[in-house]
């Protein structure tokens, strides 16, 4: 007979280790399993490949790819360091004419994946494009007799991803700003500080973490691309990756090469849990009062809405005009019945994969709430890590072993049926949904988490004197009080699902392709007006969560505190 445990008490929610709480604890290791079975496989690898492997690599293009992306990582890294923070600088603690717009719109970039501005600016400034042909037409230039910045290069790829990352650093610059005390910034003015100096020395040491944290994702996200730099024929791990693993058909190389950038994401994972394991901030005073701020006049005000405007209009504004004008002009090209579909094989799938990840979060979420441990929350950190890893490096880690298994399975069905059924575990819908699940469960988790942990344990205490159980908990109690949480994960999952290039190109079904994969085959054979409307798509829909966000950020800014509500012109200033 086996021996039952004793009855568990955690914070004020009391659990029977009956088999119902070994089922949630079951389930949290097996999606941990699940979500780090691609890692593993990988990893796998760099013990098990040859000398003579590494030795080919090293020879042929293992410096190129590193030395690509250690540009690719200085470049970006200081653009969205430039842009990010001085955005949330600016937004933040100086008044300027047009601030409150820039403090939501900024964010809008965040909608327009970086490959769309890459194809979107090829065609704008190419050399046939409108901008080269207008400067020949009013010079009465031809093509050798001036210099023109070349777009499909290190310096192009460069611009187009700080134009597409640097929201993320932005948001969390501002929040580490609008959190620091005010009375330490006015200590640093009272002290003889000039702006400048306060902000060098005051507020840019106390936002450290979270600017790390902002950088480590921007590059991440950078190491991660592969639509831009395939487009600009930059070659780094992940067209490495790609060019092997389906050009090549050299699975063993391409798994060597993700080994390699796993290791590269997992040293800034290490780097930015150092950097904030060994650095602690405290600040004095209320942290919810309004801040100092400075108000800007003349030449600062122009400098301040010329640093907010340039970054908003490059990355945003002017990619959805071209974009829009190009979909206009060659409607029928672009509103083809092929459109729809790939329109609806992109719906079903961000949908499906939406739904799963939603339904994975809840579930380690409330598993984390019942039973929390130490095993429980190291499976909740693997389980939500897909995230940091590119696309390419979980296509190839869950192919490997899909293989292996649909191996197994043919030669099973061959012996009793005589025919093979492996083909459906890889290259399915299946196969690209649990890929889609890998890499977003940590945005749904997230989202989840943060929703669950603002309900009282007091109600699941009531709930559970009522005679419900756990399960009855979660669906008559959690789920309606964090509904709009879940819906926001739906969303973020939606979204990010539906940009997702290099995993879907990897592993989708033969003659099954979505509308990311359909703007870089079109881009692809230099058919941009064509790819014009798939982009627009993408980007529409890319903006419903960076419209709720802002909104979100607006309400929260404008909610008035009781400094606040003072009249404006007795409020903290200092005019510059």
């Amino acid at each position: 007979m086996s021996r039952s445990l004793p009855p568990r008490r955690v914070g004020k929610i009391y659990l029977s280790s009956t088999w119902l709480t070994r089922c949630y604890i079951g389930v949290v290791l097996t999606i941990a399993g699940l979500v780090a079975t691609p890692v593993l496989v990988v990893l796998s690898h760099i013990f098990g490949a040859s000398a003579a492997a590494w030795q080919h690599l090293a020879q042929t293009v293992l410096l190129g790819y590193v030395l690509n992306s250690l540009q690719l990582i200085l470049g970006v890294g200081f653009g969205t360091a430039v842009l990010g923070i001085g955005t949330a600088w600016c937004v933040t603690l100086c008044r300027f004419p047009g601030r409150h717009i820039f403090e939501w719109a900024l964010l809008l970039p965040l909608a327009v994946p970086a490959y769309v501005l890459a194809y979107t600016y090829t065609d704008f400034l190419d050399v046939a494009g409108p901008v080269q042909t207008l400067l020949r037409d009013r010079l009465s230039l031809s093509v050798q007799q001036y210099w023109f910045p070349e777009i499909r290069s290190v310096g192009g790829a460069i611009a187009m991803l700080t134009l597409a990352l640097y929201p993320y650093l932005y948001m969390l610059a501002k929040v580490a700003f609008l959190e620091q005390a005010r009375n330490t910034l006015e200590a640093s003015r009272a002290l003889g500080s000039s702006p400048w100096r306060s902000f060098w020395a005051i507020a840019l040491p106390l936002a450290r973490p979270s600017i790390i944290a902002g950088l480590s994702l921007v590059l991440m996200e950078t190491l991660s691309d592969f639509g831009t730099v395939q487009y600009f024929s930059v070659d780094t791990f992940t067209t490495g990756i790609y060019r092997t693993w389906s050009g090549m058909g050299d699975p063993a190389t391409a798994t060597q090469l993700s080994a390699v950038l796993l290791l590269g994401i997992l040293g800034l994972i290490v780097l930015e849990q150092w950097s904030r394991g060994h650095a602690r901030y405290y600040q004095n005073g209320s942290q919810h009062s309004e801040p100092l701020y400075f108000v800007l006049r003349g030449v600062k005000a122009w400098l301040a809405v010329l640093l907010c405007a340039l970054p908003l209009t490059l990355g945003f504004l002017l990619p959805v005009t071209l974009l829009s004008m190009m979909a206009f002009r060659y409607a029928s090209a672009n509103l083809t019945p092929d459109f729809w579909g790939f329109a609806a094989n992109s719906l079903t799938l961000s949908l499906s994969a939406g739904a799963i990840t939603v339904v994975l979060a809840i579930t380690l979420a409330y598993s984390l709430r019942l039973y929390p441990t130490k095993l429980l929350r190291t499976a909740g950190r693997v389980a939500a890590m897909g995230y940091a890893i590119p696309g390419s490096v979980i296509a190839v880690g869950i192919s490997i072993p899909l293989g292996w298994v649909a191996n197994m399975v043919n030669r099973t069905s061959l012996s009793l049926w005589g025919t093979q059924a492996g083909w459906v575990l890889s290259g399915t819908v299946g196969a690209l949904i649990f890929a889609y699940v890998v890499r977003f469960l940590a945005v749904s988790f997230n989202t989840v988490e943060a929703s669950l942990s603002k309900i009282k344990p007091t109600l699941d205490d009531a709930s559970r004197s009522l005679g419900c159980s756990p399960t009855a908990t979660l669906t008559k109690v959690h789920v309606p009080l964090m509904w709009s949480g879940l819906l926001t994960a739906m969303v973020l999952c939606f979204v990010d699902i539906m940009k997702e290039l290099p995993a879907t190109l990897m592993i989708r079904p033969f003659n099954f392709d979505t509308l990311a994969v359909r703007v870089y085959r079109l881009a692809s054979d230099e058919r941009l007006a064509e790819a014009a409307g798939p982009s627009l798509a993408i980007v529409v829909v890319g903006l419903i969560p960076v419209l709720l966000l802002s909104l979100r950020i607006t309400r929260g800014r404008d909610r008035p505190t009781a400094e606040s509500a003072t009249p404006y012109s007795h409020r903290p200033k200092t005019a510059l």
